[in-house]
């Protein structure tokens, strides 16, 4: 902290600063005695009353009992209400339709599609012009990554709420996001203005400095508390590519009393921090192009909750408040009884991590709740493999630091879900679930951390100059679930340091190949980038003025569409001068094109389901054709992407006819029906008709809920929560279930309706987290649509119905998909399985090869005569059972009865070997003369293996401690000869010398033993010359 050189001012900021602390200490003491809360309705009932939260007016005054978390969060979004901003639920903070994030990081990005021009026409964001909200985030992935910070200080968490507000589409700008601001703080919440500071964007070669912002900001601030930062600071981007622009920053001075702290904003200073950003939102970045203006500016504010709680509160730190210490007061409960309650010391002064711990494991239980509860479960991937490394940080920092007990993480999710559950009700919801697999999660860490602290030893022995490899980091961090600051700390106490570098590295290769595959997709497979973002559909509707693609034909079946004109021709992203792509015509020497037609019957990639493909024929005399690979929805236009295969080119303007692939869209349809049953089958299976399911031990949930799927003309894949494999019941159950909904030739009915109507359907099963348009296509499978309308709440909707939502293809009546079979079922991530199946000829197919193995199998058990044929017969069953695509409940039943084959065999084969052995043991007995100390006996009826030659060394050494004994054996084939020597306790001969002596000299003669016991095997051409030496070898006492 730097003071002015004036003795006078020196002395005034000593006075100032004593007087806040005093005062903090006085507010501290006040809270530990008494604690004043007021209850919060979540935002999502309020989502219910037209999207108004009810008017609480509070006092401005900035004292800790009059500002609990709660207060300040309901006071944000009431002022933005009387604002005309819409209350917009928080998403999840799992975003299921953004590959390009791992968790939600900032409020905006549930808006990303009106920023990219991408917003569905029927979707509820296409109507907003202003939002407000109190999103929840985490950051502890990608670019932005708190969560190595986390504990160390007192103001990073992973899990944050961010206060928020949004202008769309230029409705207001920078002037009245500067007020609004300022209103906010200083007039509602009475933050004190002389402590307030403003930074602006100073510009840079690519921008110019935001002289707008530092202009409004003057109305309120003096110039030197206005302050120019660079693009590092002021210039907001969400990622690698994205909507950004320059923002402005205020900031807030904790100390004060007349100080001017200017020159310590941004110089992470703890008492001088960031409490809002308001970001003018006027570029989109593109890795190919750069920085691009956006078509209409929009404002996306963010502000901290916990940061500001922490500064109404006037606690210094973020972890004094009341969003963290009912935390920390519960984990003190399940913390060893020396370790003692929080304190709030950092570094040095933190000599045992104990408070580091308290405050990681606070902030990660917030983490692990809310991303569990809102679909996430962590895994060996993507932002699973990201909350399994935030929980066993905090588990390692419990165990470690705290003297808890294995399995108290998972004993502070009720605490959390007191302390937030009002706000978010989903916790409440979720609570069972979430603790489940949490408990789960820290008993797989106890059985993992031990596997892995071997594991770590291996490689630290082999590591060269003081350094532990990057990617022996990344393996232990991937495959045995290490957190890579545990690697490091184990490192750090032999005197080696990782090699972050190579860690990192390995990190950014598998998600660059991750999203390479996605960005290779909507490329359609050609190499150049044929997406529409912004700049595309601004250029769509704002200077071609092309009207929304009209794709009601999509749902039409087996007809060509004619009539259809061409209004846009598209080349592709930064291939026309102009980088927009768009050209008057194009021939096939372009390669790959796109058309963007006034109305199409093809279905754009959506919802799980695979897109059409077919050809798209010029009316003009050279029949000029498009053969459509790919085909994506941006906003409202749809986009046919392929090469021309014949005739000359494509025109604006041309009249063109569209012929769907409808042989290929058949089987995909069918899929997707299908999936829609299944989804219905299992949680009537596994919950519905198996209520034992909910107190099974087996299964910590108890919902099916679905968690993804993928729709092609191959296969169905869906992803539901369930803990535990299906069994082969369980499967069976499932796969009739389905079937019977085909042998009863159900229809398939859609229909659009409004959606809050829709929602009203008992039997509805709709997608945790997705947002639907308004109105919303309703599609059934057995029940008719308008009746269910009529009476939404009747519970006969809830038996032998599949209800869902969905824009996708499907078949008009269940016997179309012919039959079912379902393939595979494994887990994919903790609570979370994957189901494939296949229906139409494969599934014919696939029935039709089960009946064909199980009559095999069952005629292997009943004509097989010896245990030699049946143990040929069940190798060669398993492999064929293993490889072959049939039901996973017949394969399941044929291995169990392979199974019993194979213990079928080795029962015959031990009752056998018992004979034989008792056999060579007779004749063993007999050879043993009296004058001798050595027997040889050559094995020539069977072949000997292992376990008959031990029987037989050991049955003869309990009734003979006199003689040593050899056996040799030839293989049924010749190719091989066994030897094995035994010798009695105490006796002169050492079986390991005898056999060496034998065996002399015979290539390829390999064993070993010791002096009681000792075995060799050579190639089968020794067998004469063994005789011969073992005659030569026997001696008389």
């Amino acid at each position: 902290m730097r003071f002015s050189s004036s003795s006078l001012n020196g002395l005034t900021l000593m006075l100032a600063t004593a007087a806040t602390m005093m005062m903090t200490t006085k507010r501290v003491l006040a809270a530990t005695t008494s604690r004043h809360g007021l209850a919060f309705v979540g935002p999502q009932q309020y989502h219910r009353k037209n999207n108004k939260m009810s008017r609480l007016f509070f006092s401005s005054s900035s004292a800790a009992e009059d500002w609990p978390l709660d207060k300040v969060r309901q006071t944000f979004v009431n002022y933005f209400q009387e604002k005309d901003h819409t209350f917009q639920p928080s998403s999840a903070v799992a975003p299921l339709n953004d590959p390009t994030l791992l968790f939600t990081n900032a409020g905006m990005n549930q808006f990303k599609p009106i920023f990219l021009g991408q917003v569905d026409p029927n979707s509820p964001l296409s109507e907003l012009k202003r939002a407000a909200n109190s999103q929840k985030c985490i950051r502890a992935g990608g670019k932005h990554n708190d969560l190595e910070d986390v504990g160390k200080d007192t103001y990073h968490h992973t899990f944050f709420e961010m206060l928020g507000s949004w202008s769309f589409n230029g409705d207001y700008f920078k002037k009245e996001a500067i007020d609004f601001a300022w209103e906010l703080l200083v007039k509602v919440y009475g933050l004190d203005e002389d402590r307030l500071y403003a930074t602006y964007f100073e510009g840079n070669e690519d921008v110019p400095a935001d002289l707008e912002a530092k202009e409004y900001w003057m109305q309120y601030l003096p110039e030197d508390r206005i302050i120019a930062s660079n693009a590092k600071d002021n210039f907001w981007e969400m990622g690698e590519t994205g909507p950004c622009g320059p923002c402005t920053e205020i900031h807030y001075d904790r100390i004060g009393g007349g100080r001017n702290a200017a020159h310590i904003v941004n110089q992470d200073d703890p008492n001088v921090l960031e409490i809002w950003n308001l970001v003018f939102i006027q570029y989109n970045r593109d890795a190919a192009s750069g920085l691009t203006p956006l078509p209409n500016q929009h404002v996306d504010t963010g502000m901290g909750l916990e940061r500001l709680v922490s500064i109404l509160q006037d606690k210094i730190s973020n972890y004094d408040t009341d969003a963290f210490t009912p935390l920390f007061d519960e984990i003190a409960k399940h913390s060893s009884k020396d370790v003692g309650v929080y304190e709030g010391k950092i570094g040095a002064d933190d000599v045992t991590m104990k408070d580091t711990a308290y405050r990681a494991i606070a902030d990660h239980i917030r983490t692990l709740c809310f991303a569990i509860s809102d679909g996430a479960s962590p895994s060996n991937d993507g932002r699973g493999y990201v909350l399994r490394r935030v929980l066993r940080r905090a588990v390692r920092y419990g165990r470690q630091n705290l003297g808890a007990e294995l399995g108290f993480f998972a004993q502070l999710v009720p605490a959390c879900v007191e302390l937030m559950g009002n706000t978010f009700p989903e916790l409440k919801e979720k609570q069972e679930h979430v603790t489940n697999i949490i408990r789960e999660e820290e008993e797989s860490f106890g059985r993992t951390l031990d596997k892995g602290l071997v594991k770590f030893q291996e490689m630290a022995a082999n590591c060269k100059d003081g350094v532990f490899p990057g990617d022996d980091a990344h393996f232990l961090y991937t495959t045995m679930g290490f957190p890579i600051d545990l690697t490091e700390l184990m490192a750090e106490e032999i005197d080696l340091k990782v090699d972050m570098e190579g860690f990192q590295n390995k990190m950014k290769e598998e998600q660059a190949l991750s999203k390479k595959a996605h960005d290779e997709k909507m490329m359609g497979g050609s190499g150049k980038d044929m997406r529409l973002v912004a700049e595309q559909t601004a250029t769509l509707v704002n200077t071609y003025q092309v009207g929304a693609t009209q794709d009601e034909h999509k749902y039409v079946w087996n007809q060509s569409l004619a009539d259809c004109t061409v209004k846009a021709v598209f080349v592709g992203r930064n291939e026309t001068e102009d980088k927009i792509g768009f050209v008057q015509s194009a021939s096939s020497e372009v390669g790959t094109l796109g058309l963007i037609l006034d109305q199409s019957s093809f279905y754009a990639e959506a919802g799980g389901q695979v897109y059409d493909t077919g050809t798209i024929v010029s009316s003009s005399s050279s029949g000029t054709t498009l053969q459509v690979e790919n085909v994506q929805l941006y906003g409202q236009f749809v986009l046919h992407v392929g090469t021309i295969v014949s005739g000359e080119s494509f025109h604006v303007g041309d009249t063109v006819t569209c012929h769907v692939d409808y042989e290929r869209r058949s089987p995909i349809a069918s899929n997707h029906t299908m999936t829609h049953v299944l989804n219905y089958a299992l949680k009537d299976a596994l919950i519905t008709n198996n209520p034992s399911s909910s107190k099974s031990s087996s299964s910590s949930i108890t919902s099916v809920d679905q968690k993804g799927s993928l729709v092609d003309d191959a296969k169905l894949r869906f992803d539901f929560s369930w803990n535990a494999p299906l069994t082969q019941d369980q499967l069976e159950q499932v796969e009739a279930m389905v079937n019977g909904f085909i042998e009863k030739e159900l229809p398939v009915q859609a229909l659009t309706a409004s959606l809050g109507q829709a929602q009203q359907i008992s039997a509805l099963r709709a997608v945790f987290g997705e947002t639907y348009p308004d109105p919303v296509r309703v599609v059934s499978v057995g029940g008719n649509i308008e009746q269910m309308l009529e009476d939404p709440t009747s519970d006969q909707w809830n038996s032998n119905y599949s209800i869902e939502f969905c824009g996708g293809t499907h078949l008009s009546n269940t016997k179309e998909a012919r039959h079912f079979c379902l393939l595979t079922e494994e887990g994919i991530a903790k609570g979370i399985r994957r189901i494939v199946g296949v229906t139409q000829e494969d599934a014919v197919a696939a029935h039709a090869l089960g009946q064909t193995l199980t009559q095999a199998v069952t005629e292997a058990g009943e004509t097989t005569t010896t245990s030699e044929t049946l143990e040929q017969d069940v190798k060669r069953l398993t492999i064929q059972v293993n490889e072959s695509k049939v039901s996973l409940a017949i394969k399941m039943a044929l291995r169990q009865v392979l199974q019993e084959y194979s213990q079928q065999v080795t029962k015959q084969k031990k009752e056998k070997a018992a004979e034989e052995a008792k056999v060579l043991v007779a004749q063993a007995l007999e050879l043993a003369q009296p004058d001798a100390d050595k027997v040889v006996l050559p094995v020539t009826t069977t072949t000997l293996d292992g376990k008959i030659a031990k029987a037989v060394t050991q049955a003869f050494g309990k009734q003979n401690k006199t003689h040593a004994l050899l056996l040799l054996s030839k293989s049924e084939d010749g190719d091989r000869v066994t030897v094995v020597a035994a010798a009695p306790k105490g006796h002169a001969i050492n079986c390991q010398a005898w056999i060496k002596e034998i065996t002399d000299g015979m290539e390829g003669a390999k064993g070993g033993g010791k002096a009681l016991f000792a075995q060799s095997t050579m190639g089968g051409e020794h067998w004469e010359a063994l005789l011969a030496k073992t005659t030569m070898t026997t001696t008389t006492q």
